[in-house]
């Protein structure tokens, strides 16, 4: 499973106790992107930074390589997208992973991404 920035963020919040446990169920897989967004969250705070940065060093940060490139641009030519989302689609879709997000509206129409939303499922 690929981890998607929120999910990374919401977990250093005081009131997401059972999606911490939850992601301690999972190898930590996450895009570079979701490693650049979670920590340069603007509105962080000194205590969620440290639980960020201790979350990443046990993480696998999957790079931007040349497929994962390749397939974020056929998935902004079909529909208008953000970069950031691309890339983490793209990486999911390249390493047939599926993606842990709260914001599944904005993947649902990638034909084969698989989602799965731990915040309004129980996984």
């Amino acid at each position: 499973m690929l981890i998607d920035s929120n999910i990374v963020i919401y977990s250093v919040q005081p009131d997401h106790f059972a999606l911490r446990l939850f992601l301690n169920t999972l190898p930590r897989t996450v895009s570079v992107v979701s490693y650049i967004e979670a920590l340069g969250y603007q509105r962080l705070s000194d205590d969620a930074r440290i639980q960020l940065t201790e979350f990443f060093e046990g993480a696998r940060i999957l790079p931007l390589t040349d497929a994962v490139a390749e397939q974020a641009i056929n998935l902004r030519q079909q529909r208008r997208m953000g970069l950031g989302d691309s890339i983490i689609a793209a990486t999911a879709i390249t390493h047939n992973l599926t993606l842990v997000t709260h914001n599944t509206e904005d993947f649902r129409w990638i034909a084969g991404l698989e989602l799965l939303d731990p915040l309004t499922n129980n996984p």
